[in-house]
Order: structure tokens, then C-alpha cells, then sequence
């Protein structure tokens, strides 16, 4: 028989949990906004005066806007709801399992992505818009969590 009194003690408050979530979410986009520098530096270093630079950024931010808009505030205010409806929140539950899935399936085809388009203009400049619009829409979306009061529950 599985003794379950070991995992009473990673019970916490949802409050906690949402504090959690919006770490991960930011955390996540300031990340995605160095790797896309670092990008757009070695596109910049083939090809100084490309315009494609600017208009790849100028990409990014703009589609960016379009998922945190559609898509990523979405997802937040689904999130906080299922936090608010957890009976007795575990420590691990700021996300869905799947979630985490997804999270480290993203990483992994990112980093891949990187190093596949290292010395690839064009690559590089795509894999920077990518990570420029996901950055972009997690810090967009993240203002759900002060819209909704998430930390004052």
C-alpha cells in the first residue's frame, strides 16, 4: 500500500501556485527574448546591412501581439480557473502534466532549431522571429495574472 501522508506535505495555497505559473511564464519569455538576440546578433554578423533584420524583429513583435491577444491570455485565464477550482492544491499543479510535456518538447525542438540555423541567414532570422513572437505573447499575456487578481487569492 502507497503511504500518501509523505505528499500531504507539498499541499500548498492556489495562490502560491499562481505566483508559480507566472514565473515559469515570464522566466520563459525572458529567455525566448536573449536566444532571439543572440539570433538576430549572428544574422546581424553575416549580413550587417540587411534590412530583413529589422523587419524580422518588427515580425516577431507583431505576431507576438496577435497570439498573446488570441491565444496566450486565453490560455492564462484558463489556467487561473483551473488553480481556483484545484480542492486541495499540490505543489506541482501550476500546470497541467501535459503542460510540462509540451514545455520541454518546445525546448528541446528549439535548441535544435538554433543550432540547425547557426551560419543560415534566413534560418536564423526565422528561428528569431519564432522565439521573438513566443516571447513576445508569454510577457504580453502575463498581464492576465494582474487583470484577474491572481495574487490577492
Amino acid at each position: 500500500m502507497i503511504n500518501i501522508t509523505k505528499y500531504d506535505r507539498l499541499k500548498t495555497s492556489r495562490r502560491t501556485l499562481k505566483i508559480l505559473a507566472i514565473l515559469l511564464w515570464i522566466i520563459g519569455g525572458v529567455m525566448l527574448i536573449r536566444k532571439a538576440s543572440e539570433l538576430v546578433l549572428e544574422a546581424h554578423a553575416l549580413q550587417s546591412t540587411s534590412p530583413w533584420i529589422w523587419l524580422a524583429i518588427a515580425s516577431g513583435i507583431f505576431l507576438g501581439s496577435l497570439k498573446a491577444k488570441y491565444l496566450f491570455r486565453k490560455a492564462c485565464k484558463k489556467n487561473l480557473t483551473r488553480i481556483d477550482a484545484l480542492q486541495e492544491p499540490k505543489l506541482w499543479q501550476f500546470y497541467r502534466p501535459q503542460f510540462f510535456f509540451f514545455l520541454a518538447t518546445m525546448i528541446a525542438l528549439g535548441t535544435t532549431l538554433s543550432r540547425l540555423a547557426h551560419g543560415n541567414f534566413p534560418f536564423l532570422l526565422s528561428v528569431a522571429v519564432l522565439d521573438l513572437s513566443i516571447a513576445t505573447a508569454l510577457l504580453g499575456s502575463s498581464i492576465v495574472f494582474w487583470q484577474e487578481k491572481a495574487f490577492s487569492k
